[in-house]
């Protein structure tokens, strides 16, 4: 029988520290602030598991009207059609800039388009930190999509890109509808210690620190395997990526 209070584990370790922001962008005001969501993950102690991840996830919301149907032109290739047209809250240049299909030599599968939305979010840390992209599965959502979510795994203290929705459409026939404000996906934070809960802070991108961030950009473009460049990455890092906006404070974790 477990008798740990997983709330005094947690106690052993001080909180991680990691910082969101926004790289420059047009409009930046639309994308919202990300959401702790750890009142979501209560904890559960059984005889032989617990799963008590508090502070360690947050939820991005989606920043607009995505109502998206999937057509193939008559050359076979795959088209993005704005549903709504004129009468869409996003105008359709803007439209075609956020949202982009991948190269049909790119999808995991033929028959299955990927569609991505680049967003300006960055998530960093200066201690070992692993950020997860996953679904919005603790959230309900009204509309059902027709396909899913490409989700994500790198260390934001070496590797801080861009954060991107990447969605593989499985049923085009069913067309894409979200709206601004759904829930859109989480982020889940990872430390080398797995119990340690997360302080998520908005942060200053430095002159430097966006130039390292730049360095990174497109190298999916050059390398397949970009973990193969963490090593590198890592050597020209510079020594501090984290500088939080606001004091941290840490007496709600104690």
């Amino acid at each position: 029988m477990m008798t740990s209070n997983f709330s005094e584990i947690q106690k052993k370790s001080n909180p991680a520290t990691v910082g969101w922001a926004l790289l420059d962008f047009p409009a930046s005001v639309i994308w919202g602030d990300p959401e702790p969501i750890g009142d979501l993950m209560n904890c559960v102690e059984t005889s032989d598991s617990f799963n008590a991840p508090d502070g360690r996830f947050c939820l991005f919301r989606c920043p607009v009207d995505l109502h998206l149907r999937c057509f193939i032109d008559k050359n076979g290739n795959p088209n993005l059609q704005n549903v709504d047209g004129d009468k869409s809250s996003v105008r359709q240049q803007m439209l075609s800039q956020l949202v982009q299909l991948t190269s049909k030599n790119e999808w995991r599968h033929p028959d299955r388009p990927i569609i991505q939305v680049i967003t300006p979010y960055i998530c960093l840390a200066d201690t070992p930190v692993y950020i997860n992209q996953m679904p919005a599965y603790m959230h309900y959502s009204k509309t059902q999509l027709p396909g899913l979510l490409i989700d994500g795994r790198f260390p934001i203290d070496v590797w801080p890109r861009q954060l991107m929705w990447a969605f593989e459409w499985y049923d085009t026939k069913m067309e894409i509808n979200l709206k601004r404000g759904d829930p859109w996906f989480y982020a889940k934070f990872e430390t080398e210690d797995p119990t340690q809960l997360v302080n998520l802070v908005e942060c200053e991108l430095t002159h430097e620190v966006k130039k390292y961030i730049q360095s990174l950009h497109g190298v999916t473009n050059y390398v397949r395997q970009t973990f193969s460049l963490f090593a590198q990455a890592r050597k020209r890092r510079p020594k501090k990526l984290l500088f939080p906006l606001t004091k941290i404070n840490s007496n709600n974790y104690e």
